[in-house]
């Protein structure tokens, strides 16, 4: 049994979390002040866990270390591609050959260059929405048009609108379509037919795509992830994405695998693309996927239970929030907007009446207006606590106006 009720201090390791929320959710010029110290707040935005990182994976890294030298280092040895393609047969039944993988210290820095590699200056980057903002800042950063396919919402569930996907696809400007597998922030894990039907709108249109699978591991107990590349096993414009950083909560480690299967995009990224790997970060990996397999599978009935607080907690509190438990991912993703305007701020809102912090609406460029994104890879008491403030602040605006109104 592991520890997930564990509540680690993670202040002075120069966290993200903890040091970074200023600057990343409200582009603080260090000039604004809350009525909560730091050290107060409920940390529930960025996307790492605040549980510890599975023992086998600081085992592998403290094996390496004894090794005593951390020269220059790349991944040469056929065991690091045995074990991730051993965990990608086993868990999702999908193979991929060595000579395709190549490695990037994260999957945000291979969007960027990615971007650039398949797409001319007058070109269009395709993506659904709402959508993880980095899909968007890969287009900006290379000076490329973004092309938004709205997802329909039926009462918090989420789907393709194939329709309007197609006529934005075929488009002879839009060349590359980046997809989220399984989605961020709607938690949905798409069903083979639903891939199939992109499937069939990409090859229609000879796009190049992207498949994002950084969330593939983290399903709710009993679902499955499908790679697009395994309901498209030929296709050669297909690039996939995965990491073991939201896994294992290893992210500050930057090491990410891309399968690219076109010989072509493939020398043009081992040409132009330069870093070396960690050493470490080679060795936490491969000790992940070798056997980090049990510590997953606990955190995943760990996180339903968190997903299913929630659902009962909004419930009693906060009825008129809509919400269902994410398929994917241990972010819940929580439409409030029969409690606030259109543009408010949701996440300067919580972190000024609650102590919060997450993510709004804002942050995940259109089609999320009135949207809070919470992430629950927490110790249940942070979850319980993070709740109770944020249906309390709720709560107590809409008391306090209407006394105001009387």
């Amino acid at each position: 049994m592991y520890n997930f009720d564990e509540i680690i201090d993670r202040t002075h390791t120069n966290a993200m979390n903890t040091d970074g929320f200023r600057e990343y959710i409200f582009h603080d010029d260090g000039t604004m002040v809350f009525p909560f110290k730091d050290e107060e707040f409920i940390r529930m935005w960025v996307a790492d866990m605040e549980f510890a990182t599975p023992d086998v994976v600081i085992e592998g890294i403290k094996c390496r270390l004894d090794k005593r030298i951390f020269g220059y280092t790349r991944v040469f040895e056929n065991s690091y591609y045995e074990a991730l393609v051993a965990w990608c047969k086993r868990r999702y039944d999908w193979e991929f050959e060595k000579k395709d993988l190549v490695m990037s210290n994260g999957i945000i820095p291979a969007l960027y260059e990615l971007v650039d590699y398949i797409c001319k200056e007058d070109e269009k980057v395709l993506f659904l929405t709402p959508s993880y903002a980095y899909f968007k800042y890969a287009a900006d950063f290379n000076s490329r048009e973004s092309v938004y396919s709205n997802l329909k919402n039926d009462d918090g569930y989420y789907s393709v609108d194939f329709e309007d996907l197609e006529e934005k696809a075929k488009d002879p400007k839009t060349t590359l379509f980046i997809l989220c597998n399984p989605h961020n922030p709607s938690g949905r894990v798409w069903k083979q037919d639903e891939l199939e039907k992109m499937a069939a709108i990409i090859e229609k249109y000879n796009l190049w795509v992207i498949s994002d699978e950084i969330h593939c591991d983290l399903l709710r107990t009993g679902l499955k992830h499908i790679p697009l590349g395994k309901v498209m096993p030929n296709y050669e414009r297909l690039v996939t994405a995965m990491a073991p950083s939201k896994t294992f909560n290893m992210a500050g480690l930057m090491i990410s695998n891309v399968i690219i299967r076109s010989e072509e995009l493939r020398n043009i990224w081992l040409s132009r693309h330069y870093n070396f790997d960690n050493p470490l970060s080679i060795a936490a990996a491969q000790s992940a996927y070798e056997d980090g397999e049990p510590w997953l599978i606990e955190l995943q009935a760990y996180l339903d239970e968190n997903f299913k607080l929630v659902g009962e907690y909004l419930k009693e509190h906060l009825p008129k929030a809509k919400y269902k438990v994410s398929e994917a991912t241990y972010l819940a993703w929580v439409d409030l907007s029969a409690y606030f305007e259109p543009d408010e701020h949701l996440p300067l809102f919580f972190a000024n009446k609650a102590g919060v912090l997450l993510e709004g609406g804002n942050m995940f460029v259109q089609n999320s207006d009135g949207f809070i994104r919470l992430n629950l890879a927490c110790p249940k008491k942070i979850v319980e606590e993070g709740l109770r403030r944020i249906c309390d602040a709720v709560n107590n605006k809409h008391t306090e106006k209407y006394v105001k109104n009387m």
